[in-house]
């Protein structure tokens, strides 16, 4: 050791910490005690209640969650019984068909995007960000928190929907665990459009219903929401079909009424894989810049 502490200080700590063997051992216990288990407890544990608070607020925000709750059962109800008259089938097969629709275009499109919007421009504007970096919450379980929160609406309109869808004999034709990964890429894709329109677009609360309208509409009409891509022209066609609404469209009420399996809707579902991967990852970046530019403030 007396030697080795000639050649220089550098030396001298990477002999000290390679040298004792039963020093390095609790030593490198406790580093991995706190990255593999402590961390992301404590990540779990604050995005679970950033979570719920925001699922409280929205709780007190009783003509949010009926409007949430009302709009798409009305839509899903007056489509279905328009469809069965029009189209001369049972009521069963009418709710089968237009329940995707009324999932997506309704439902999951203004809860999970307009949802998200809503509660990005409120906590901006309501200076929550600014409390955020003087407690020991961090950035990443707030932005997870609110992904989780407006998730969880998702999949709760999810099973209202099928719920009334089935109460009229509706039946899902397909593979449960497909239509459940096509829904679940719906969600992310809404939830991470949300963060960037909310985070790069919206300042004011007023923003928001200017934000859906302006993007949410034509979306949801060239989407094939309301009404049937079959009826597009060619070249309406062709623009919708870079508009994530009308994959998530076709490939859920391919396999829902259809019973379709994944060959048949292939480029459906990796085109939402693509695009949600895509705004997960702009709506990741753009909250961080939002954190930026309101730290500076």
């Amino acid at each position: 050791m007396g030697a080795l502490q000639k050649i220089g200080e550098g030396t001298i700590i990477e002999t000290r910490f390679l040298g004792k063997e039963s020093d390095r051992a609790p030593q490198f216990e406790a580093i991995l005690l706190t990255s593999c288990i402590i961390y992301p407890m404590k990540y779990w544990r604050e995005t679970l209640a950033v979570a719920q608070r925001i699922l409280i607020e929205l709780l007190r925000r009783r003509r949010s969650l009926i409007f949430w709750l009302i709009f798409p059962l009305a839509v899903l109800a007056i489509n279905s019984l328009v469809w069965a008259e029009q189209a001369q089938m049972s009521i069963a097969q009418a709710f089968e068909f237009i329940a995707p629709s009324a999932l997506v275009g309704s439902a999951l499109f203004f809860s999970c995007l307009g949802g998200t919007v809503a509660t990005v421009v409120s906590e901006r504007e309501q200076q929550t960000l600014k409390r955020l970096f003087l407690s020991p919450l961090s950035g990443t379980s707030y932005f997870f928190g609110i992904f989780i929160a407006h998730s969880w609406i998702g999949m709760g309109q999810v099973l209202i929907v099928y719920s009334v869808a089935a109460f009229w004999g509706a039946r899902f034709q397909g593979s449960l665990l497909l239509g459940a990964a096509l829904i679940l890429l719906s969600i992310v894709s809404y939830v991470g459009l949300g963060f960037i329109l909310g985070t790069q677009l919206g300042r004011r609360t007023e923003d928001v219903n200017a934000l859906v309208a302006t993007f949410g509409v034509p979306l949801l009409i060239l989407g094939g929401a309301f009404f049937p891509s079959s009826l597009f022209p060619d070249k309406l066609l062709q623009i919708a079909r870079i508009n994530p609404i009308y994959h998530m469209n076709e490939a859920l009420v391919a396999v829902a009424a259809n019973g379709e399996n994944l060959s048949k809707i292939e480029s459906h579902f990796w085109f939402l894989c693509g695009f949600s991967a895509f705004v997960i990852l702009g709506g990741w970046l753009s909250y961080w810049q939002m954190l930026e530019s309101e730290r500076s403030l």
